[in-house]
């Protein structure tokens, strides 16, 4: 299958644009963080540019931002033939099939998606073959219970977590989930609340060290904040709509 065109219509935003957007969610990101009693140092944005064309990638990188997010290895592959990696660290944040483990690891930096044991050991026994020490992943909870999303149910995290951390070419750094879309805000803090609680149960039962809650999006990162997360994925609230709409 050819990869997919990273060409198009220009990104939805401008470099100025984008500027007055991130100053815009910086300050929504404080508020919330104040209101939960955290510093919004605490908190990171990381931009995502899955849809949009090769040059949207070039406008967070001069707008300051460390790192992006994309969800399909293809299209991942394609931008970065087009763009080079520059000093970004390239976040996988879509589910990734076990197939794909090769070439996810020869792309991205850090695999946000782990949502199962295989998964994870199937990027280990890559790692090992390839030569690559370490590479840094979070593990996916499917706190709402949603049928048609991947990852671990809030019982599983614990036992599975131990298990991973055996496996030393894996660092992982902690635990991502998403909610409901449009969910209403007593669904959203119940999702988060159960990851968050997770990772708590990580700490305390297994002494371990992971800290980053991958949490909320455009339409729901200030509850996410509120209720614990470290890094919101932010696509079109910095970016506009994708192919420019």
């Amino acid at each position: 299958m050819p990869a997919p065109s990273t060409r198009g219509t220009l990104p939805a935003v401008n470099q100025r644009e984008l500027k007055d957007r991130a100053i815009w969610v910086r300050e929504r990101i404080a508020e919330a963080a104040w209101r939960s009693g955290r510093e919004p140092e605490d908190v990171e944005v990381l931009p995502i540019t899955k849809g949009h064309p090769t040059e949207a990638i070039g406008l967070v990188a001069a707008a300051g931002f460390p790192a992006i997010g994309e969800n399909r290895v293809a299209e991942a592959e394609a931008k970065l033939a087009v763009l080079g990696r520059g000093d970004l660290l390239w976040h996988m944040v879509g589910h990734l099939q076990r197939n794909k483990a090769s070439r996810a690891l020869e792309t991205f930096d850090v695999i946000e998606s782990v949502d199962s044991l295989p998964l994870a050991q199937r990027l280990h026994g890559v790692a090992e073959r390839i030569g690559l020490s370490r590479i840094r992943v979070l593990v996916q909870v499917n706190a709402s219970g949603e049928t048609r999303k991947t990852g671990l149910s809030p019982g599983d995290v614990v036992p599975v977590v131990e298990d991973l951390m055996r496996l030393d070419r894996l660092e992982v750094d902690g635990l991502m989930t998403m909610a409901p879309f449009m969910a209403d805000e007593a669904v959203l803090r119940d999702t988060f609340g159960k990851t968050r609680s997770c990772l708590e149960a990580c700490r305390r039962e297994l002494g371990f060290t992971g800290s980053t809650l991958s949490m909320g999006m455009s339409a729901d990162f200030e509850v996410a904040v509120e209720e614990g997360s470290t890094e919101v994925r932010l696509g079109t609230v910095l970016l506009g709509q994708r192919g420019g709409a």
